[in-house]
């Protein structure tokens, strides 16, 4: 057993080209980080400080089982919200009435981790506090920050990224015969054979190269612009052109970075050879946090540049590298700028005067985007499910450039703009877990001094209220609740079913049953009477869930049966949520393999969309399903992976609840110290989260020590249990992990194996998404068990979530549930069958690129670091898909 939680190896992102020299910068970088614990790699931009840290990282990365983290920080503009993206990264999801940097903290106490901050310089004093506080907290983890300027602490080591290995000048350094073998050499000599196929490195250029590396002092990027135009230059008009262009500052003079001298001298000078038209298109790109061409055209393109020309125009910009490949979302192309070009290219368009308006254009794009994506996502009948994912992942492709036109919105004062972007963006935000950003947005619109169509404001209320039931803020959900109600009624829009169905949700967390009956029916009129099909089978989940709370399993059956057949045509999320409150009930009832049947069809769904927290839900279903049956091996599998995706939420609940499931397995397996101890640690948790434990599972802590004191003692049973509640919560799930058979892949969903998992022609094909919304483990109660308060849209629960790489995915073609999508399962294959990666493309038709970055992927989602692990796993796993038909 190993002495760490695997919750994922990382999110370290596949190289996108060869990488070049600093052998000797590598070499001594790894000797330095097994000493130091924080280490910033300090130079002007354009140096090449992230590719540097990308490249120790993946080669360090096997020796952090708990993964190598990249946390983007270029785009995060605003130093409160620092905190909030680095958990978002790690899958940390912010607990009611604690800073998020605390459970931050405590998430990674116990890791052993390696997490790279890349772009510090303009959150240098929050980058600084967050270094020291983790630093202090967790012992066991490593960062890496990439920044203009050290940050500064105490413990840091900052090391300057020093140029490439440069050629001498004429009569000096290096001989002719030894130029080729100079880093800065190589690099251009490589980029420039990219560029201009059959362009090879010679005794007649060879001199012009050592030119321009020197004029440009061996900085990549730099250099990399440069090779790029050799396709339209010599090397040497190149070298002639570069000739007294660059003026280096000295550093350290934070008023005047190195990195905006050095790199505007190398993109004034790139941007001087773009036509008029490319200088156009690159200056409004930089509205964009990334793009596809659809985009471009709809945002860029005008009477100055036509649609039709936006194509070619890109194209000329990615030839001269100022414009990269960000690799593809559903087989369309996405582009981006790279940060510096950005910063650049944005200066230039506030200079033309432009800016004003293609921001606007941009955010008005993606409002029409985001209210297009939710008409169409929320209807019965077309598109097919298979498409409706497909929109998730759109949506969620464009989280950056949401956030800079939600800005815009706000600098404006355009708040019914704003409010309606955050509506429509309000499923979105619970399905990737973004609920406490989303609120802040809807916050801060809800807060313009301006004139809202009282439509819009009533409305954004309601899903405001929606979020903060998420949150598990209920008198923030029922003031807004009610104060959306009372504007729609003045308003007379009758969209009233939402609030009605969050209040009742609300009256049955604060044990007012019947008036959360009430209000549940109330809801299904609402939803009736506005033709709304979608919030009507919520609404119906809803009534069933109180019914079954009340004790009324029969009835509750019908109405969720009756649920199931108004969402079945609609959105598979909401029959996920439906299918959950079947196998919640069909527990409550004593019909095991019925239950498994539901959390499995469930499980799959979810997995489509990437919602973690309710995999974790699901998982925590079949556990206790397994678990009540005998079923111990299933349990345990079951129950482990749902602890792993809470333990990488680092919310409280959902860890306890999780500790407390595989409690009782121990028991079953008939070690009273280990399950006294496990549940000591989950009784911990939940009183520092301020909960107590419901009735149900007080009956199983009295029965666990009952029979842990007929075995050992009273008095030894009660140490235990001491010893339990002063156990960390990582220390208590290595011990119960470790008793239930070790840690899985991710991937290894055997609870759905056994079960069989849902009809996907029936529900829809594969799909990823963002992270759902919802709590682990079990909800104490008849009632609670069969209901599972599922009824909030886009998967709203009562409990804390889980986030992690993983997570049951799609049907294969063996029939085994797995983490990988249809396409990611056909190149597992191939991998197996001895293909390299250029065999693959060939044979799919993509490019090699594209197949290396789908096996990134596999390697993430599978916790695997080794072509030959994918080839071994997709082995096995089909032997298994043919041992099960033949069976």
């Amino acid at each position: 057993m190993t002495s760490h939680i695997a919750v994922g190896i990382g999110n370290l992102p596949a190289e996108p080209n060869s990488f070049v020299g600093r052998e000797r910068d590598l070499g001594e970088l790894s000797r330095l980080l097994t000493d130091v614990r924080a280490l910033t790699l300090c130079g002007p931009g354009g140096i090449g400080k992230t590719r540097l840290a990308l490249r120790i990282a993946g080669q360090l990365a096997p020796g952090y089982p708990d993964g190598a983290w990249l946390v983007e920080l270029a785009d995060t503009t605003d130093p409160g919200m620092l905190v909030q993206r680095v958990a978002a990264t790690l899958g940390i999801r912010e607990e009611l009435d604690r800073l998020l940097a605390d459970t931050l903290a405590d998430a990674l106490r116990q890791r052993r981790a390696l997490l790279i901050l890349d772009t510090c310089e303009h959150l240098v004093d929050g980058c600084a506090a967050l270094v020291v506080q983790l630093l202090a907290a967790c012992p066991e983890l490593r960062m890496i920050a990439t920044s203009r300027e050290p940050l500064r602490v105490r413990g840091e080591t900052a090391w300057r990224v020093p140029p490439l290995e440069l050629p001498g000048m004429p009569g000096r350094g290096p001989d002719r015969e030894e130029l080729p073998g100079q880093e800065a050499v190589r690099l251009f000599a490589e980029r420039a054979a990219a560029a201009r196929p059959g362009f090879v490195l010679g005794a007649e250029n060879i001199a012009a190269v050592a030119q321009i590396c020197r004029t440009l002092d061996g900085m990549p990027l730099a250099i990399e612009l440069a090779a790029a135009r050799v396709r339209a230059l010599s090397v040497e008009e190149i070298a002639s052109r570069l000739d007294n262009r660059f003026q280096l500052l000295a550093s350290g003079d934070r008023t005047a970075p190195p990195r905006q001298q050095t790199l505007r001298a190398a993109v004034d000078w790139s941007y001087d050879l773009l036509t008029e038209a490319e200088q156009v298109l690159l200056r409004r790109l930089s509205v964009f946090s990334g793009w596809n061409l659809e985009m471009a055209e709809q945002v860029c393109g005008d009477g100055e540049i036509p649609a039709g020309r936006v194509l070619g125009l890109l194209a000329a910009l990615i030839d001269k590298s100022l414009v990269t490949l960000d690799g593809e979302l559903d087989s369309v192309t996405r582009y981006r700028l790279l940060d510096t070009i950005r910063e650049y290219a944005m200066g230039r368009l506030a200079a033309s005067g432009e800016a004003a308006e293609m921001l606007r254009r941009h955010r008005d794009y993606l409002l029409r985007l985001v209210e297009g994506v939710v008409d169409l996502a929320f209807t019965r009948g077309d598109p097919p499910w298979p498409e409706r994912v497909a929109l998730y992942n759109r949506v969620g492709a464009e989280r950056a450039n949401f956030r800079v036109a939600l800005s815009v919105c706000l600098e404006r004062g355009d708040a019914a703009e704003g409010l309606r972007m955050c509506s429509a963006l309000r499923a979105p935000w619970v399905a990737r877990g973004d609920v406490t950003e989303g609120a802040g947005w809807f916050d801060r619109m809800l807060c313009l001094d301006r004139e809202v169509p009282a439509q819009v404001r009533a409305r954004a209320l309601m899903l405001r209220a929606e979020l903060a039931f998420e949150q598990q803020d209920y008198a923030a959900a029922a003031q807004c609740a009610k104060a959306g109600l009372d504007r729609s009624a003045r308003a007379a829009d009758g969209r009233s079913a939402g609030a009605l169905r969050v209040l009742a949700l609300v009256s049955l967390r604060s044990g007012r049953h019947e008036e959360a009956l009430a209000g549940a029916v109330a809801a299904v009129a609402a939803a009736k009477a506005a033709g709304d099909d979608w919030e009507e089978g919520l609404a119906l989940a809803t009534k069933a869930a109180i019914m079954a709370r009340l004790g009324k399993l029969t009835d509750a059956q019908g109405v969720y049966e009756t649920a199931l057949e108004v969402l079945r045509d609609n959105n598979g999320w909401g029959v996920a949520q439906t299918l959950y409150g079947l196998g919640g009930l069909a527990r409550a009832r004593g019909d095991g393999d019925a239950a498994l049947r539901h959390f499995g069809d469930a499980l799959t769904l979810y997995a489509q969309i990437d919602a973690r927290p309710e995999i974790a839900r699901c998982l925590a279903g079949i556990g206790w399903v397994a678990l009540s049956q005998g079923d111990l091996d299933l349990a345990g599998s079951s129950l482990t992976q749902c602890l792993q995706l809470s333990l990488a939420s680092g919310q409280r609940l959902a860890i306890a609840r999780g500790l407390e499931a595989l409690a009782m397995l121990a028991a079953a397996h008939g070690d009273a110290v280990r399950s006294v101890k496990i549940e000591g640690a989950a009784l911990a948790l939940l009183e520092a989260a301020g909960e107590a434990p419901s009735a149900g599972a007080r009956a199983r802590l009295e029965q666990l020590l009952g029979a842990a004191r007929a075995r050992l003692g009273s008095a030894a049973a009660g140490t235990l249990l001491a010893e339990g509640k002063a156990t960390s919560a990582d220390e208590a799930a290595r011990l119960a992990i470790g008793h239930s058979g070790g840690e899985l892949p991710p991937g290894d969903h055997r609870a759905d194996t056994r079960r069989g998992g849902a009809d996907s022609a029936r529900f829809g094909g594969s799909g990823t998404g963002g992270s759902g919304t919802g709590g682990s483990g079990d909800r104490s109660g008849a009632g609670q068990r069969a209901g599972g308060l599922t009824a909030v849209p886009g998967g709203a629960s009562t409990a804390g979530g889980a986030s992690t790489d993983g997570g049951a995915g799609p049907v294969g073609s063996a029939g085994l549930p797995t983490a990988l999508t249809a396409r990611e399962l056909e190149i597992a294959t191939l991998v197996a069958r001895g293909l390299s990666n250029r065999g693959i493309a060939a044979g799919l038709g993509i490019s090699p690129a594209t197949v290396a970055r789908h096996l990134a992927n596999i390697f993430t989602k599978l916790g695997f670091k080794a072509r030959a692990q994918v080839a071994a796993w997709a082995v096995d796993r089909e032997t298994a898909g043919r041992d099960r038909s033949a069976g």
